[in-house]
């Protein structure tokens, strides 16, 4: 320790930076540096988690964004399949309509041309000329239309219906409520709801 020329007193501190130690003569040990301050390390912390949070932050955005996209492509599929789905209904019941009308209209066309043949054996019964073999055949196809949906239509009492019955011949009657089927000249045919022939009848009023 020495002191300043100016006799102040206060001390001057030397360090002494000689490698060889003037006393020992050994050799001296660099001084430990010293220890790195802690506020860069904080810092650099801080800035790392920040960072992570910012790539976390985008990493979430990302996700949302691609789930919102998933879920707009699968609405629209959804949609689409429904769409699909409610055509192809409507085709096949479209379809089946117009497979059941074509049939319903090909059994109408075989049963008008046998209306003929159903005139004939009609009037061949009601004069007692069927018999035998003829009737078991007029039977059979009686039984056949039958089974197909044909029903006869027109019968004496019956209120009169245009839509049923055609009036052949009117006259005036006593007694009764309406125009009323008299007498059937030639009878009708329904094939399940269709009108093959309306029934030709006299009419009384």
């Amino acid at each position: 320790m020495t002191e300043r020329p100016d006799g102040d007193g206060d001390e001057v501190r030397v360090t002494d930076r000689r490698r060889i130690d003037p006393q020992t003569g050994a050799v001296r040990q660099p001084a430990a540096a010293s220890a790195p301050s802690a506020e860069p390390a904080a810092e650099a912390a801080d800035a790392g988690d920040a960072a992570d949070a910012v790539e976390a932050e985008i990493v979430d955005d990302e996700a949302s964004a691609a789930a919102a996209n998933a879920s707009a492509e699968v609405a629209e599929l959804t949609d689409t399949l429904q769409r699909l789905a409610a055509e192809y209904k409507n085709y096949r019941d479209r379809t089946a309509r117009d497979l059941a009308e074509a049939r319903a209209a090909g059994r109408a066309e075989v049963v008008r041309e046998l209306l003929g043949t159903l005139d004939a054996l009609g009037r061949a019964d009601a004069h007692g000329e069927l018999t035998g073999p003829a009737k078991a055949f007029a039977d059979n196809l009686s039984a056949a239309l039958a089974k197909l949906g044909l029903t006869t239509i027109g019968s004496a009492g019956d209120p009169f219906d245009p839509l049923v019955h055609e009036a052949m011949t009117h006259a005036a009657g006593e007694g009764l409520d309406g125009p009323t089927v008299t007498a059937v000249y030639e009878p009708g045919y329904r094939l399940g709801e269709r009108i093959i022939r309306p029934a030709r009848v006299a009419v009384s009023e």
